[in-house]
């Protein structure tokens, strides 16, 4: 079974970092890209983040361009998300989901087939 693991959330106040993990099972990682999404209360999912499989080119959102930084370590199958310069309007659960091969530039809920549980980022002011 294809299992994805998202990891690293938690409470940080205005202005701090996070760095969240996705690892990856019951595939082969290397052929996959892997998105990061957000769902904050009330709001619809936003996709934030894509990294493609091998070459490893990256995609972002609006919203996050500039602060975060997606990356990944095909030895450990692990996807990360390094969150900097964060702010109360980026509390939301955090997922990480994969699809074949290459990122597109609009990254849709839509286009991902596997999902993981969701990590909790909270940011205080």
């Amino acid at each position: 079974d294809v299992q994805l693991q998202a990891s690293g959330g938690g409470l940080v106040q205005r202005g701090g970092s996070l760095r969240l993990s996705c690892t990856v099972s019951g595939l082969i990682f290397e052929d996959h890209a892997i998105g990061w999404f957000r769902q904050a209360p009330g709001k619809e999912r936003e996709g934030i983040s894509c990294i493609s499989s091998s070459v490893g080119s990256t995609y972002y959102g609006d919203s996050v361009k500039g602060r975060f930084v997606t990356s990944r370590d095909n030895a450990k199958k692990t996807v990360y998300l390094q969150m900097n310069s964060l702010e109360p309007e980026d509390t939301a659960v955090y997922y990480c989901a994969i699809r074949r091969f290459i990122c597109l530039p609009a990254i849709k809920n839509s286009e991902y087939t596997n999902w993981g549980q969701g990590t909790q980022v909270t940011v205080s002011s």
